[in-house]
């Protein structure tokens, strides 16, 4: 389809955004590259639709009637279209409005003499005549002759070839809009599931989407109203200086309905319809409004730019959602509190956030006191004590820094200029910044500039930084550190201690600015730790090893690793051998002193998953894999067995179940039964030899039996 076309159906109501697509998320680079492609006449991709006179929920005011027929959602290529439509028509869509234009890419430009593209430089493109907007080219609001004449009338002699050259140029561009978008089409046949099962694979295999992203288009698909619920609630919450993103609200909704951050699978499912609205009136009636306000109240907490992670927010939410209409104690709160900090400054949730999570939540679910446990997870990663030698050459963007912002507030930190307190956010005017102790332009004089790169980092070293208001920011200038400070202590004698700043004025002189610096940080330090510890006591407690833990330390005498249930990999079918493999091995950890197996991992520790296994079930679900593998234990080894003495669970890593079978010491020996070739019933005994399960011959077993199990 013609890219005329697309944008002429747009405007006619023919083709239409369903609701659970996302916002407009390009930058002005997507929309740079996209544009330079198409000049080049370079492949640009193709755009999925779907034909339907059914269509769910449609972005924008227009509301589907029937009587039009059929019509055509855009399902992928939407983010293309959306520019296209922005930089032809040179105004929005009508199925977006301008608050999920997340950047305007309008206003692009090009230079008619190169063809190069760029948004608008006053120093590059004023009183050049060759920067043209290309919206105005597409509009025909500027044509070839105007730029020649405007560059005659700069007394520039326009040659034939350049002549040409501009003339090839603009309809290089005018011609966009006849090029083609390769189309494909889902039939009507379809439903709103299949479209938003295709809509999930076409999107899965790219990098376009988050996992939190396609969820979200998964559950608008039998809850409509989501997007624009979560979106309302959203911008509630920015009001007051927490603007969450969309998939933080997926996120809080996957961790307070399965207690887990990573298996966003688990949403799709239109059984979550009623589950999700349930919990999603809590989340909005209660919980979030809740968390948001204990942190302003009681961690000092203004804004979310303060955080350096909006994810250590997750545990927290749940813990209260958990709670079920009641509140945290006094008790818990300052334990949640003081985990949070510590997942900040240790930066928990700055890297592998979705194992972390499904960690994390589950010790949540599961524990008596999970905010000590958790805080036990960060000490066994990283100490908890800060030093005065973290903070050397780390600037504003370290997380110490926002540590000791709320570490100031909660000494009731004023502003070294006008005293007000840095609690109070009074407007643009008032609002926090910080600023050089010692100015940057005196230290640089001092050597302290670019071209030494650690002198340089010591200037920017966020203990050299006081927070004040951003008016005194702007009145302050440079002035001479010892003359600021001396006038900031003569109004407010104790403003410098509330910021940690060495009342020492010695130390205020450029020549000593070093010294300055090693005495701020062990202040710091110190009134940090002293803090953190002093908000409540915590238990140090033992936390069983995790199941990445168990792989991680490989097979022994008591942990075994099997790749599949029942499916040969090396044959692509269902093997017998394979079911008696794991029935051996139940065996002979229940024989020896009991253990672990775990199915869906390699002998090298590779998770692979159980997929293969499932496939072959009734259902490829655990529930059924469960169940395979109880009867088969139950069949081969006794149903007394299989029923007290083991515990299966499953768990997610990298998007893939494999299942944790632990097993407990049996009191009597288990006797295995099959059958040889030939149909006869045979028994056979298994035990644990270092990380392999071996069969006792007769001779053997008497005495083993004895030994074991008298």
């Amino acid at each position: 389809m013609k890219i005329s076309t697309i944008l002429d159906k747009i405007d006619e109501k023919q083709l239409f955004v369903p609701a659970f697509q996302r916002e407009y998320v390009w930058k002005r680079d997507d929309a740079k590259s996209l544009t330079d492609s198409l000049i080049k006449e370079y492949p640009t991709g193709t755009m999925l639709t779907w034909e339907t006179a059914s269509p769910p929920e449609l972005k924008g005011p227009h509301r589907y009637n029937e009587k039009q027929g059929a019509v055509r959602l855009l399902l992928d290529g939407q983010q293309r279209i959306t520019t296209l439509y922005m930089l032809i028509r040179g105004e929005l869509p009508p199925y977006y409005a301008a608050t999920e234009i997340n950047e305007d890419t309008r206003g692009l430009h090009v230079n008619l003499q190169t063809l190069e593209l760029s948004y608008y430089s006053k120093a590059k493109m004023d009183n050049n005549p060759f920067w043209q907007d290309v919206t105005s080219i597409f509009q025909r609001k500027v044509r070839a002759k105007d730029l020649v004449r405007q560059l005659e009338a700069k007394n520039e002699k326009v040659s034939r070839e350049l002549d040409d050259r501009i003339d090839d140029n603009f309809r290089a561009i005018e011609n966009i809009v006849d090029r083609d978008f390769p189309e494909q089409i889902i039939p009507p046949k379809a439903s709103i599931r299949d479209a938003i099962n295709i809509f999930y694979k076409v999107n899965s295999s790219g990098v376009a989407l988050t996992d939190a992203e396609l969820a979200l288009a998964q559950i608008s698909g039998f809850w409509p109203q989501a997007r624009d619920l979560f979106k309302a609630k959203l911008q509630e919450l920015e009001k007051g200086g927490f603007g969450f993103r969309l998939d933080f609200i997926v996120y809080a909704l996957l961790g307070c309905l399965y207690h887990m951050g990573s298996d966003m699978r688990k949403l799709h499912d239109d059984l979550n319809n009623q589950p999700l609205r349930d919990t999603w009136k809590r989340l909005n009636d209660q919980v979030l409004d809740y968390v948001v306000n204990l942190l302003k109240s009681r961690a000092y907490l203004d804004h979310l730019d303060e955080i350096s992670s909006p994810y250590a927010l997750i545990p927290v939410i749940v813990f209260c959602f958990d709670k079920k209409g009641t509140y945290p104690t006094d008790i818990e709160i300052k334990k949640l509190i003081k985990w949070f900090y510590y997942s900040q400054i240790r930066t928990r949730y700055v890297s592998q956030l979705s194992q972390k999570l499904d960690r994390d939540l589950r010790i949540v679910q599961d524990s008596k006191q999970p905010f000590d446990d958790l805080l036990q997870v960060i000490a066994e990663e990283r100490p908890l004590e800060v030093l005065p030698a973290e903070f050397v050459g780390h600037g504003v963007r370290h997380p110490l820094f926002r540590m000791m912002t709320w570490y100031l507030k909660s000494l009731g930190a004023t502003c070294l200029t006008t005293g007000i307190s840095l609690r109070k956010n009074m407007g643009k005017k008032y609002q926090i910044e910080n600023d050089h102790i010692f100015p940057y332009s005196k230290l640089k004089a001092k050597g302290y500039g670019e071209e030494n790169r650690l002198k340089y980092a010591l200037a920017q070293e966020l203990t050299n930084r006081g927070l004040l208001t951003l008016d005194a920011n702007r009145s302050k200038s440079a002035m001479d550190p010892a003359v600021y400070l001396a006038g900031a202590a003569a109004k407010s004698p104790e403003a410098l201690a509330r910021q940690c700043i060495p009342v020492d004025q010695s130390l205020w002189q450029l020549d000593r600015y070093e010294d300055f610096l090693v005495a701020r940080r062990s202040a710091l330090a110190a009134g940090i730790n002293a803090f953190l510890e002093g908000i409540t006591e915590t238990t140090s407690t033992a936390l069983p090893a995790t199941i990445e833990d168990l792989i991680r330390e490989g097979e022994s005498d008591e942990l075994e690793f099997k790749s599949t249930l029942r499916w040969d990999l090396r044959e692509g079918k269902v093997s017998i051998k394979m079911e008696e493999v794991i029935v051996k091995t139940v065996a002979a950890l229940g024989n020896t002193q009991g253990g672990t197996l775990i199915i869906g991992v390699s002998d090298e520790g590779e998770v692979l998953g159980l997929a293969h296994d499932m496939q072959t079930l009734k259902e490829a679900d655990r529930d059924h894999f469960e169940l395979h593998l109880r009867n088969l234990l139950s069949q081969n080894i006794g149903t007394v067995f299989a029923t007290n003495h083991l515990q299966v669970r499953f768990h997610s890593i990298d998007e893939r179940d494999i299942c944790q079978v632990d097993v407990s010491k049996s009191s009597q020996p288990i006797i295995v039964k099959t059958r040889d070739k030939n149909g006869q019933l045979l028994q056979r005994f298994y035990v644990r030899n270092g990380n392999a399960s071996v069969e006792l011959e007769m001779s053997e077993y008497v005495a083993y039996q004895k030994e074991r199990f008298s």
